[in-house]
């Protein structure tokens, strides 16, 4: 009897964690999942790769891998387009995303000279442009309002873990094979996996099968968008987020790599930058579905502030751990921490939120938008990072002080969305 009660506790304790989520929403996270596995094979080594073994300068290799971001904005805009369209729809458009982004990865596993990396990275870019708008859209669709959050929660959730498991498996792989090139085929076999997954498992959501009354012309469709004062106040905040992110992905690893920021005349070997940032992954991945939870009871404006403080915080201890004089890795590690927190604070609630915004038969043309912000972020974000780094020192520890300064400027832009959202 106790054992019976003990369970029906637990059983209880477990769906208060996880309410009633779709079943098409598990079938699409697995294929997320193997999809970031192949991607963690080549998110790190990609540039090792290029640079050392087929001889690129970083710069071309950069200048290159920057390119996919050109490409990614016309898949964007033209993904949200076909996710909305009645006659394409969003299992369609992600089928088609993610076959080019296998055929992007196998271009690039081919890589012997500049002109080969830039058509490969072109590809994948346009891919994954094709790719966020649907991908999003299919998770809004398949979500209520009482559990919107965790559902794109336990998404992100599928993302990290694979991603996390990717990279060390491609540090496993060269191991044994010792070619950087398996790497780029693994990713390629895990997006036809995804292909598979979505072509077996995912069905056509039930909001797109929608009246012709309701039916929106495509111009139509974008004027709305842009005359939409809401959820242009929310994008203007957004690449403020993105921009943020960026910086973990690019600047913060050679600052790491680069300067000094511990008592010694060099930065951070290798080994120990590769365990700072699996513990800020993993740290996201135990984080995302409680910090959800918690933040649930907030409205989005409230829990999107929350992670902007996070991520002023989380400069400032950048900041510090370039200027102190011990303690150097602890600084780090707390930053990177923080970092984790602030970005399983933001991505639910930002997701929802343009979820609320979108007329259902908009909803690919507004996280179309949305996508958008994370190019633009990059293509801010990463010039911004390259150009502080090729500073005098003092300007560059500075460079950190910045972004909490910016974060007063987020904080008044979401107070004034709170106001026209409560209109």
């Amino acid at each position: 009897m106790t054992f019976e009660l003990m369970k029906l506790a637990s059983q209880s304790q477990l769906s208060s964690w996880l309410p009633s989520i779709h079943p098409q929403i598990w079938i699409f996270a697995i294929g997320r999942f193997l999809s970031e596995v192949g991607t963690g094979c080549t998110l790190f080594y990609a540039p090792l790769f290029f640079v050392n073994q087929v001889g690129l300068s970083a710069t071309s290799v950069g200048v290159a891998l920057g390119s996919a971001s050109i490409s990614g904005i016309v898949g964007r805009i033209v993904g949200g387009s076909l996710a909305d369209s009645e006659h394409w729809g969003r299992r369609r458009t992600l089928l088609l995303a993610t076959a080019i982004s296998a055929i992007g990865s196998l271009v690039l596993a081919t890589t012997n000279n500049f002109t080969i990396l830039v058509i490969g990275s072109l590809i994948s870019g346009l891919g994954i442009g094709f790719y966020w708008p649907a991908a999003e859209v299919v998770v809004a669709d398949a979500s209520q309002i009482d559990n919107r959050r965790e559902t794109f929660a336990i998404a992100r959730l599928a993302d990290n873990l694979g991603l996390a498991i990717g990279i060390a498996l491609a540090g496993f792989l060269i191991s044994i094979i010792g070619s950087y090139r398996w790497l780029f085929v693994v990713d390629a076999v895990s997006f036809l996996v995804f292909f598979g997954v979505i072509y077996v498992g995912i069905s056509e959501t039930e909001q797109q099968q929608i009246e012709e009354s309701e039916k929106t012309e495509l111009l139509a469709s974008w004027m709305a968008v842009l005359s939409d004062r809401r959820f242009l106040v929310y994008i203007a905040v957004n690449i403020f987020f993105t921009i943020y992110i960026s910086q973990i992905h690019s600047t913060l690893p050679l600052y790491f790599k680069n300067f000094v920021i511990k008592s010694t005349t060099e930065g951070f070997a290798q080994t120990t930058i590769s365990v700072l940032f699996a513990w800020h992954l993993v740290l996201a991945i135990i984080c995302q579905l409680p910090v959800t939870n918690l933040l649930k009871r907030c409205s989005h404006t409230l829990a999107l502030t929350v992670s902007a403080i996070l991520w002023a915080v989380g400069f400032g201890l950048i900041w510090v751990s370039g200027t102190a004089a011990s303690y150097n890795l602890v600084w780090v590690a707390l930053a990177l921490g923080v970092f984790a927190v602030a970005i399983v604070s933001y991505t639910p609630s930002a997701a929802s939120l343009v979820t609320e915004l979108a007329p259902e038969n908009q909803r690919g043309v507004y996280f179309s938008v949305n996508a958008v912000c994370w190019a633009i972020g990059s293509f801010i974000g990463h010039p911004l990072g390259g150009w502080a780094l090729d500073q005098p020192r003092v300007i560059t520890d500075s460079y950190w002080l910045g972004f909490p300064l910016s974060v007063l400027i987020v904080v008044v832009i979401l107070q004034y969305l709170n106001g026209i959202l409560a209109e």
